[in-house]
């Protein structure tokens, strides 16, 4: 059966493998879909990444939270990203891609425009601000549909290239948020409307130049400064994108997939608030459990509340996707995910803070001998300067990853770039150990951030490799619910990160968190090799 492809909004014949339905009619199809996705998942990023940045301006502005308070408000959000991906995993089978994508992206509405409010109120608890970080989730929750919708568009030869370009140029969101926010909380962006501006209270910075105390700075642009894209996005998704009937049988309707997406959004917030209430301390927070029991927590009790609420076609098609779990390549691939896509978005997140806190500090013993924590280094780099340089490369690489992988193999440009990682990440520490105990720490941190942008061009070239890797193992109707799945679980590397360089900071072994990270590297780089690259594998260099 076929309908007016070129014309409809649900397309019901999708044969991208038939290389005369390709040239003729699937190719400018598929990449009007892509190039619409892009900007959409850019916009994503930024929204889920930008307390990575905010919490550094909060600090330069004297907003009155402790620097492990601001790491937590980074981390509330990756965590909050990375549980909403896996609800979002699965709708695009449930609800249509153009539904999908054109509701998520006018989601991240909502988040941007209370994010811009509760910064212009340096008095507000703690908790309030810990609100707007778990509503950011909902940007890093689009890069699983996203991801899942632009996989069933193309041919299987073509899955690196096109989930590299989706996945690299959306990662560019993290980008452009490191640049954009800066600058747009230097000016008045919206007169009148968008309130008053606060003064620097210490010395800022961005890609441009230093910005000196007693500056007015305008921090609530970070929020409002997304409506200007999100707003003319989400009419383009609407009226640009399409459903496919093969991948999405029974959408039912656009009110119907739109309330199915937002029940099953809603949903994630409920195992993501109550795990992140007994893990965070008082007095948000009971501060029960540490963060390695209640992420698994968090993972196994969303799985759980998706599969008893849902109800009608959803409890089929879920139950359907439940398959992915029974098959190993699945659980093999998502270890392989968390060290690419993990590592990026995790470092993302953690690097503006961890430059602000160890190189703007001078580390200087008494007479004791004990290290005082609290001398202002004058020579101190800024982080909002230097701090979108990692990611800006990891996203400008990740196409070629796809593109080589698509050409050599994934699985052998994987392993390569976890052998690069394993090195980088332990000379990084090495870097940090330095720094930390130096009374001039600048000196090392043009190694720093030589040996960081290392780790973010072979995480890059990874996340490129091991989407290839999935989109040729698994098939049509399972790679996208693989792909939502393991993107969901690296995702979490965004609340690892923070915490874990945030405590090891706190405890003066900043070291320690990039030593654990090359031990997990080397881990992963057996396990690929084992399932993929030796002789014997069930499945060589997929």
């Amino acid at each position: 059966m076929t309908t007016k492809t070129n014309s409809s909004t649900d397309i019901a014949d999708w044969q991208p493998e038939d290389e005369k339905f390709w040239e003729s009619t699937g190719k400018r199809i598929a990449y009007r879909n892509l190039w619409i996705s892009v900007p959409s998942l850019l916009c994503g990023f930024a929204v889920w990444g930008m307390w990575g940045i905010i919490t550094v301006q909060m600090l330069n502005l004297g907003f009155p939270f402790t620097q492990a308070e601001l790491f937590t408000l980074t981390a509330i959000a990756g965590l909050a990203g990375a549980t909403m991906r896996i609800p979002a995993s699965f709708l695009i089978r449930l609800a249509g891609g153009r539904n999908t994508i054109f509701l998520t992206t006018s989601m991240l509405l909502a988040p941007a425009i209370g994010t811009g409010i509760v910064l212009q109120h340096p008095e507000w608890p703690l908790w309030s601000f810990q609100l707007m970080a778990l509503w950011c989730g909902v940007g890093g929750g689009n890069f699983a549909s996203s991801m899942s919708n632009i996989s069933t568009f193309f041919p299987k030869r073509l899955q690196g290239t096109a989930l590299g370009l989706n996945a690299g140029l959306g990662n560019f969101g993290v980008t452009t948020m490191q640049i954009v926010i800066p600058l747009v909380m230097t000016v008045s962006l919206f007169g009148s409307f968008g309130g008053e501006s606060a003064l620097l209270v210490k010395d800022s910075g961005w890609i441009f130049g230093k910005i000196v105390a007693g500056t007015p700075t305008w921090i609530q642009n970070a929020g409002f400064a997304w409506l200007l894209s999100l707003v003319p996005l989400s009419v383009i998704c609407f009226f640009g994108m399409n459903n496919l009937k093969t991948v999405s049988p029974a959408i039912g309707g656009t009110i119907p997939a739109f309330l199915k997406i937002i029940w099953l959004y809603t949903l994630s917030f409920v195992p993501a608030g109550i795990g992140l209430y007994l893990y965070l301390p008082k007095p948000t927070g009971l501060g029960l459990l540490n963060m390695w029991i209640a992420m698994p927590l968090i993972v196994a009790s969303t799985l759980l509340v998706l599969k008893l609420t849902a109800f009608g076609t959803m409890k089929e098609n879920i139950t359907k996707q439940f398959a992915i779990f029974s098959n190993k390549h699945t659980w093999s691939l998502t270890l392989l995910y968390i060290v690419t896509f993990g590592s990026f978005i995790g470092f993302s997140m953690a690097l503006p803070l961890a430059i602000t806190v160890i190189f703007g500090i001078s580390h200087v013993p008494d007479a004791a001998g004990v290290m005082q924590h609290a001398i202002k280094n004058p020579n101190a780099p800024s982080a909002l300067t230097f701090a979108w340089i990692g990611p800006f490369v990891g996203a400008l690489i990740r196409p070629v990853g796809g593109w080589v992988s698509d050409k050599v193999g994934g699985s052998i440009v994987t392993q390569i770039i976890s052998a690069v990682m394993v090195v980088a990440s332990a000379g990084v520490g090495y870097v940090m150990l330095l720094a930390y105990k130096s009374a001039t720490p600048e000196e090392y941190f043009l190694l720093f951030m030589v040996l960081f942008v290392v780790l973010f061009a072979a995480s890059g070239i990874g996340n490129g490799s091991t989407f290839r890797t999935i989109g040729v193992i698994f098939d049509r109707q399972q790679a996208g619910p693989v792909l939502g799945w393991t993107s969901a679980i690296a995702a979490y590397g965004a609340f690892i990160a923070p915490v874990v360089i945030g405590a090891q900071i706190k405890a003066g072994t900043p070291e320690h968190a990039m030593y654990g990270f090359s031990i997990f590297y080397a881990l992963c780089l057996v396990l690929n090799w084992w399932f993929y690259l030796r002789p014997g594998a069930e499945i060589k260099n997929p």
